[in-house]
């Protein structure tokens, strides 16, 4: 069975609500760094996620390479100001941008995409030998 584009979505989307899942799981039971940390990569998991809702023929480290800046590029923004703006305003704003700036974030985004990439690769890689199988078997008409 291949995977198409859209069954990808489906499965991207649901992996991103898993995510979300389980960083507000820790959240609820969790507090300091293991909330913080574990919730900034489970972020840049969604991120990754949404990448591939995007575009789900794009090849892993494409993926994760466009996830990872993203996440630094909004880390970067709150350096600004306007994030932290923004969230006094809105839930959603301060789920979304953050408020503050923090260093450390700008490793703990990478554990949580990399981890995703190589997943993705291993995967792509194991279902290239089924499909070039398939079309040698099949016979010309």
């Amino acid at each position: 069975m291949s995977i198409t584009p859209r069954l990808l979505r489906v499965l991207i989307l649901a992996a991103a609500g898993a995510f979300l899942a389980v960083a507000l799981v820790i959240r609820a039971v969790a507090d300091g760094g293991l909330e913080q940390h574990s919730g900034t990569a489970l972020y840049a998991s969604m991120v990754w996620a949404g990448v591939l809702a995007l575009r789900p023929r794009t090849a892993p480290l494409p993926a994760g390479a466009v996830a990872i800046a993203f996440c630094w590029l909004v880390e970067l923004s709150q350096l600004t100001g306007i994030p932290a703006t923004l969230s006094a305003r809105s839930l959603l704003a301060r789920l979304a941008l953050g408020v503050q700036f923090d260093p450390l974030d700008l490793a703990w985004y990478p554990a949580g995409v990399l981890p995703l990439v190589v997943l993705h690769q291993l995967a792509r890689a194991r279902a290239r030998p089924v499909a070039s199988t398939g079309q040698a078997g099949r016979r010309r008409r």
